[in-house]
């Protein structure tokens, strides 16, 4: 029996995808962002609930009302793609019942993304940068495996949001955004961009948890900031 662990839940979401949405963050992660809010997601052993993907199904079954046309289920984590059995049999089950499935993930799996990709409507893909170096920087990880699950999204043409973190004097600078902005413009199938700015609500997991926090003395990004460089984006791939 496929045993998915589950970190958490949201059963109304409006941020994560498109229209009313659960949202189901599973447990894992091979990368260890500087900026990561939720680091006790990442043991894939760490804390967690066992369900079975019928169990989740049937959860989702009774939300489904609220989706209307546009809403549907997100995995996200964690690195939902590190638990690929799992995933590709909930999101199989789902195709099945009619939910809209989403992504939103790192592209940090372990390959074999083919049963996973054929049954995901839309993958929210977080660029954590855009260059090799600051891939590293950023992660402690190589940034190939990335890369090699953006061609297979490519490879099933599926719709893509483009996810990326604006953390202060790293990710922000204007520079860094029009790097951002040409590497993007190389992607097929975006629809959509969000420049989500740093925040710090996850400082005191690290503290609880014991685990040094990079990024101390690095205050909040202002949304505001954002709004022109995310209006010049989207007009551009959605025209």
């Amino acid at each position: 029996m496929t045993m998915g662990r589950i970190h958490s839940w949201e059963s109304m979401g409006l941020v994560d995808g498109p229209g009313i949405r659960t949202v189901i963050f599973l447990q894992g992660c091979r990368l260890r962002c500087q900026y990561c809010h939720n680091p006790d997601t990442w043991e894939i052993d760490g804390r967690a609930e066992t369900k079975t993907p019928e169990e989740i199904i049937a959860v989702l079954n009774r939300f489904k009302p609220y989706y209307g046309s546009t809403g549907g289920v997100t995995f996200s984590g964690g690195e939902p793609l590190l638990q690929k059995d799992f995933l590709a049999e909930t999101l199989s089950l789902c195709k099945e019942q009619g939910i809209h499935t989403c992504l939103d993930t790192a592209g940090y799996g372990n390959g074999g993304y083919e049963d996973i990709l054929k049954h995901t409507d839309l993958v929210l893909f977080d660029v954590k940068h855009y260059t090799r170096e600051g891939y590293l920087n950023i992660t402690g990880q190589p940034m190939d495996e990335s890369l090699r699950f953006l061609q297979a999204v490519q490879e099933f043409n599926i719709p893509v949001w483009i996810r990326h973190v604006a953390v202060p004097g790293l990710t922000d600078s204007r520079e860094h955004l029009m790097g951002l902005f040409e590497a993007v413009k190389q992607i097929k199938n975006v629809q959509k961009v969000e420049l989500l700015p740093y925040h710090v609500l996850g400082v005191p997991k690290y503290k609880a948890m014991g685990i040094p926090y990079r990024l101390e003395q690095v205050p909040p990004k202002d949304a505001s900031e954002l709004e022109q460089w995310q209006n010049m984006m989207n007009e551009y791939f959605q025209n």
